[in-house]
């Protein structure tokens, strides 16, 4: 579902990947949708946990937030170097991909990014509680959220990771912190 999408494979296609017959499919999973969705948490639960980890460092929140939004970087350069393509969120892949199509899948992603802009929002209370910056506006974190997935987005349309480089120095401008506005090499 990572490199090709959600419609490109059906359950004929994942059972002969997996070497399970289908009716074994079917003793797991209701459907597409249902293996669609225990993906989806078992990404997110793996991704929450190194998000979760890498907020609660004992450092800065803004350096934090920027470890946060690099690991994301190296994620995607390191899949390109490995798999020879960026392939994007898987998250933000499948819901551009299944918006208005797939109302429980949508609906469990919704989730997941409103617990990602909690997230962020938690370091941007810590970070304004610092005086690293001041008190975020409620759409601050969802637009940071959005800077990461979009950036990430257009990284993939490119096969690109080094469209990625900036991502933190314009999450900064986003926090009104850039302290050097000049363009990065």
């Amino acid at each position: 579902m990572l490199s090709r999408g959600y419609g490109s494979i059906g359950v004929a296609e994942i059972c002969a990947r997996a070497d399970v017959r289908k009716g074994s499919f079917y003793h797991f999973f209701e459907s597409k949708q249902a293996l669609t969705i225990a993906v989806v948490d078992a990404h997110w639960q793996a991704q929450r946990s190194a998000w979760t980890a890498v907020l609660r460092e004992p450092v800065p929140a803004l350096d934090r937030l920027e470890r946060l939004f690099r690991e994301q970087v190296e994620g995607q350069r390191r899949t390109k170097l490995t798999a020879g393509a960026v392939h994007g969120c898987l998250l933000a892949n499948l819901a551009l991909e299944l918006s208005q199509q797939d109302s429980p899948v949508q609906e469990r992603l919704e989730e997941i990014f409103a617990e990602q802009v909690d997230l962020v929002q938690a370091s941007l209370d810590d970070a304004a509680r610092e005086g690293a910056i001041p008190p975020p506006r409620p759409s601050t974190a969802r637009s940071l959220v959005a800077q990461l997935e979009g950036l990430v987005l257009f990284a993939k349309l490119s096969n690109d990771p080094e469209i990625l480089n900036d991502l933190w120095e314009q999450a900064r401008l986003l926090l009104g912190v850039a302290d050097d506005l000049s363009p990065t090499a």
